[in-house]
């Protein structure tokens, strides 16, 4: 398929800046910064190197927006995210799904005091529903882990492989885990509610309560997710096989120690490998991309 016909870039950019307005505003309203980290992962993340075909390869292509996709098990809660960014969609028409759940995710890390990643904008979407990618690109949880995997380690090493990252941007991306929480109804991971995540615990604007997190303050963007993992010390908090691996597996092992010690250069990395994750698998549009930068 090939891109769309030049675009209005005025036009865009300016809706792209009422885009990320809209979406502070609903950050401030009902904190759902995980869920619309969590999102623009899951649209991106299914992306394969190997395919060249667009929109066959996957990636950040707006496709999660449609039923099909949005119902794989992996993305169970994720209709929630849509639904909220559906009236900002509808109030910067030009802005396609693809964008709009990028710049959302981006627009949450930094908001949760998290690194400022470059983004760039111009994503065309996938046009149909039935060009959705077929479910098991996405990381799982526990074993037993998919084609056989023999480990963790492996399983993340093929999952994010394909998707062109090495071992070092796997461990960064990993920290974004010190963001939200897994609900056992969802995903079968973690606890019903902990003392971090319990009603009295919750902040304001937060309507679902429960579930399990990885750190104590879920809606913070910092390296505590790989000195808690390390530690692994408190039983209320999550660590799943995958995230242990971090600390497990010999070549994952110093990057988790240099991010556990070292958030700069945790958020360095982490911005690096979170633009190259937005940007997988993306057809950009004519006189695309383009960045909001004044």
């Amino acid at each position: 398929m090939t891109a769309p016909e030049h675009p209005d870039i005025p036009e865009m950019t300016k809706q792209l800046k009422q885009a990320q307005e809209l979406i502070k505003e609903l950050l401030k309203e009902v904190k759902p910064h995980p869920l619309l980290v969590r999102l623009a992962w899951h649209d991106s993340g299914t992306y394969d190197k190997d395919v060249e075909e667009w929109p066959a390869r996957a990636g950040a292509n707006g496709s999660l927006r449609f039923p099909t996709e949005c119902k794989h098990g992996c993305n169970a809660g994720l209709e929630k995210a849509v639904k909220l960014l559906e009236p900002i969609k509808e109030k910067v028409p030009i802005v396609s799904w693809a964008d709009l759940m990028q710049l959302a995710s981006a627009t949450a890390i930094e908001d949760a005091g998290g690194p400022k990643i470059n983004m760039q904008y111009g994503r065309e979407d996938c046009p149909k529903e039935d060009l959705c990618v077929a479910e098991g690109n996405l990381p799982a949880g526990a074993a037993p882990w998919p084609r056989e995997a023999s480990s963790a380690a492996d399983h993340l090493r093929w999952v994010f492989h394909r998707q062109g990252f090495n071992d070092q941007e796997i461990v960064a991306l990993s920290g974004a885990h010190t963001l939200g929480r897994a609900y056992k109804d969802r995903s079968g991971l973690g606890k019903e509610e902990t003392k971090y995540t319990a009603p009295s615990a919750c902040p304001a604007g937060i309507k679902s309560m429960g579930g399990s997190s990885w750190t104590p303050d879920w809606l913070k963007f910092s390296n505590d997710y790989f000195q808690l993992i390390k530690e692994r010390s408190d039983p209320d908090l999550l660590c799943l096989e995958t995230d242990r691996a971090l600390f497990d597996d010999d070549k994952f092992r110093p990057h988790a120690e240099k991010y556990a010690a070292d958030q700069d250069s945790f958020f360095h990395d982490y911005a690096l490998a979170h633009k190259k994750l937005s940007e997988n698998g993306a057809q950009w549009m004519n006189g695309t991309p383009i960045t909001l930068d004044d």
